[in-house]
């Protein structure tokens, strides 16, 4: 992936972030949403790895 495409989809996935953590609830949370949300940080530090790649070279 290009830089631009990869700094829209890391905006993007902050937005999903937020959106997931305003679904949790204050007590019993849903394992789903926190899979969700595990799942969305995990791409979120991907793509920042990806970026720091391309700025390296």
């Amino acid at each position: 992936m290009e830089l631009d495409a990869l700094k829209k989809r890391l905006a993007e996935l902050d937005e999903e972030i937020k959106e997931t953590k305003r679904r949790l609830p204050a007590h019993s949370v849903k394992p789903q949403v926190m899979m969700d949300l595990l799942a969305l940080e995990d791409e979120y530090e991907d793509i920042m790895r990806q970026i720091q790649g391309l700025r390296e070279e």
